[in-house]
């Protein structure tokens, strides 16, 4: 009899972005990348390339709950990781599905603000995220501009990170990986904070590049991969540090556009990962 496998699969629930640096494409090369089988329920349409983002036009959510569902009954996947959640009709068709299936390990990367710094979604959407998809993610991903926008508080040195990272824990959270790519220092702090458990501080060097676009998608997708895969949370983190690392290394000498290009995530591809089926 012949032996049947499957692929271990990754779902991505985010905005797209046409100029294929971050959101879904970026979500997509990276599950690609590192051998996993991805699959897409688009929350919105951006027309952005790599000098900015020109118009945004939302996916109804009854049509996200549709994509979700499609995927949910048929392919199940190993882990999801979702990004750009701008409505509280979205954070509430969401949560409802993922309420069904407690034991998919969820890795939520919050896009809230721009990198211009313009502030992408309202307060009483944010207040929503809080109650109801905080405490169902395994991980949340948030940058600086994103914690300072959930805790008012202002986030310029490593001492205030620990501040505003106890201060989202407190807010609901199962685990914070608070991202420090905006400090000004010359290494890259991010600090992983879990109920119960010892912080973690994760280091690397800066790498001097402009195609950084699409490095917390890249990051966020890259976690749930792992975990997909079965890997500790911690060991998860890791490796994605370590992959994002390399993808802004070996892309970082690329012209893409005119503006912030994006990472190099096929620097070195794995391929699609198979599993016996038993």
């Amino acid at each position: 009899m012949t032996t049947k496998y499957k692929y271990t699969t990754v779902l991505t629930i985010a905005g797209s972005d046409s100029g294929g640096g971050a959101g879904i494409q970026a979500d997509l090369k990276t599950f690609s990348a590192l051998g996993c089988y991805g699959m897409s329920a688009i929350t919105a349409l951006t027309a952005q390339n790599t000098c900015g983002v020109r118009a945004i036009h939302a996916i109804p959510p009854a049509f996200v709950q549709s994509q979700i569902q499609a995927v949910m009954e048929d392919i199940l996947p190993d882990a999801i990781k979702i990004g750009m959640v701008h409505t509280t009709a979205l954070v509430d068709v969401i949560a409802k599905i993922l309420q069904q299936y407690p034991k998919i390990p969820v890795v939520f990367d919050p896009v809230m603000v721009a990198s211009s710094g313009d502030r992408l979604i309202e307060e009483d959407t944010i207040q929503s995220i809080i109650k109801k998809l905080f405490p169902l993610a395994t991980l949340i991903t948030p940058n600086l501009d994103e914690a300072s926008l959930l805790t008012a508080l202002r986030i310029e040195t490593l001492e205030q990170m620990y501040e505003a990272g106890s201060e989202i824990m407190r807010m609901g959270c199962n685990a914070l990986l608070l991202k420090g790519g905006h400090l000004q220092s010359a290494q890259l702090s991010s600090i992983l904070f879990r109920r119960n458990a010892e912080i973690g501080v994760y280091m690397s060097e800066k790498i001097d590049s402009n195609n950084t676009h699409g490095s917390g998608c890249t990051l966020s997708s890259a976690i749930a991969c792992y975990l997909a895969e079965g890997i500790e949370l911690t060991d998860a983190i890791t490796l994605a540090q370590d992959y994002v690392h390399n993808a802004i290394f070996y892309g970082k000498d690329v012209i893409t556009g005119k503006g912030h290009g994006p990472l190099n995530h096929f620097y070195n591809p794995y391929k699609l990962t198979q599993h016996e089926l038993d």
